[in-house]
Formats: structure tokens, C-alpha cells, sequence
């Protein structure tokens, strides 16, 4: 099968079962999903959501981060991975978010890279979430998924070398949802040890399904797998 059939499939899917995916991550503005997409680096967003309310409660704005030091974040912050990494990271984001954008989290990948902890990745979520632009995150779950469906080479074998691929055959309004159908679709069905491949359904055209089993799924297992991932899409809510 020849890759621009497989997106058409990929595409086809999701359009109709997922139309709408959102990030898991609990925000109400773009300083609170910035932040919480700096503590999620290496982390679950069910860990991050966990400890959001707190932090948040304690510095509702850019201006209040701005004022507080890395030893006044910690505490906050502690349960996460590399918590002090971050709390240093969120007081320099605090400090130059106040200084240097008024307070407002800037729309370009060039200007997010310039505030602490946020790197192409970050930047690529803040613009697809918050400002709708075309940018694709890619994790650990898109590089995964991206490569076990045949969506990636295996020349590509970067980040930035998925990232070029996908841009390539995805139409550009679909790029923001497609970020959130793969990471989804990793989180829980494509998982990284003993993926859910029985109940997936984009197993007619996955590689990795090809190489390692060779069956077709049938119309039940389907159902099943579009089930547990609208399950998952789901639980956590708010977003």
C-alpha cells in the first residue's frame, strides 16, 4: 500500500469517529496550558492535571510566576518528573512572559523557544491548541504510531524527520486534530509494550500489524477498539 492511501485511510478514520479530539490537559487559557505543557515533558497530563488547581491557585498569572523563585515553585510541583528542571524553568517563563510579551504567550515557534523549557515540541503544541496553526508536536506516541502505521519511513528516524513527513501528506486543517489522533490513538490503543492490536482498528493498513499478525480485524473488534479510545478521549473531561 502506497503512503498517500494510508493517510487517506488514517484521515478517514478519525474524521469520522474522533472529529473533534482535544488535548487531555486541563487549562482555561493559553499561561495555564503553557505551563502545563512545561510540567508534562516526560510526565502524564493526569499527574499534571493533578497538581495544576494548587499551583495555579497559587500563581494565577504570568505576573505572580514572575515573582517567585524556583524555590517557592518546588513544593508545588514536586510529584512531577525533573521537578527541579521546571521550577526553574517556570519562574524564567514567569519572568520573561512579564517582561518581554506583556503577560501574553507569544504565537510564533521562534518567540516560544525563547521562554525556559520550552523547546520546537512545546512550541508546536501551543500553536495547534491555542492559536489553531498547522504545527505538529512530535512525541514519543506520534513518533510511534507514525512509524508502526507506515505514516513515517524508516529514513526517518528524528523528530524533526517525522515531523517533515507527516507535514508532507496531511492537508493543512487537519494537522492540529492529527497531532491529537496520534498521541491518543498511542495512549491507548498503540501503546509502546503489547500494543492493543486485536481491538485496533486501523489494522487493515498498519505495518506493524502486517509484519506481526496478518489478519484483518473483524467489524466487532472495530467497535471495540473505537470504544476504548473514545473511552479514553473522554475521561478526562474538560479540555
Amino acid at each position: 500500500m502506497r503512503k498517500p492511501e494510508r493517510f487517506r485511510l488514517f484521515l478517514n478514520y478519525f474524521t469520522t469517529h474522533f472529529p473533534e479530539p482535544k488535548t487531555e490537559l486541563h487549562y482555561g487559557n493559553p499561561y495555564e496550558l503553557i505551563v502545563a505543557v512545561v510540567l508534562s515533558a516526560q510526565c502524564t497530563d493526569k499527574r499534571v492535571n493533578q497538581i495544576m488547581p494548587a499551583l495555579l491557585a497559587q500563581f494565577p498569572t504570568p505576573a505572580h510566576l514572575a515573582l517567585a523563585t524556583a524555590e517557592e515553585i518546588f513544593p508545588f510541583i514536586r510529584s512531577v518528573s525533573y521537578p527541579n528542571h521546571k521550577a526553574r524553568h517556570l519562574a524564567g517563563l514567569g519572568r520573561i512572559l512579564t517582561t518581554e510579551f506583556g503577560s501574553e504567550v507569544p504565537s510564533t515557534v521562534e518567540e516560544l523557544q525563547r521562554l525556559p523549557g520550552v523547546g520546537r515540541k512545546t512550541a508546536h503544541v501551543i500553536l495547534s491548541v491555542i492559536y489553531n496553526q498547522p504545527t505538529m508536536a512530535v512525541d514519543t506516541h506520534v513518533f510511534r504510531v507514525s512509524h508502526r502505521l507506515g505514516l513515517a519511513s524508516l529514513k526517518a528516524t528524528t523528530p524533526l524527520a517525522v515531523e517533515k513527513e507527516l507535514m508532507r501528506y496531511l492537508p493543512e486543517a487537519q494537522v492540529p486534530k492529527a497531532h491529537h489522533w496520534l498521541i491518543l490513538h498511542g495512549r491507548y490503543i498503540c501503546v509502546a509494550r503489547q500494543p492493543k492490536c486485536t481491538i485496533c482498528p486501523l489494522k487493515d493498513f498498519c505495518k506493524y500489524y502486517a509484519q506481526h499478525f496478518g489478519k484483518p480485524a473483524s467489524e466487532a473488534q472495530k467497535r471495540d477498539s473505537a470504544s476504548a479510545l473514545g473511552s479514553g478521549n473522554s475521561s478526562n473531561g474538560t479540555t
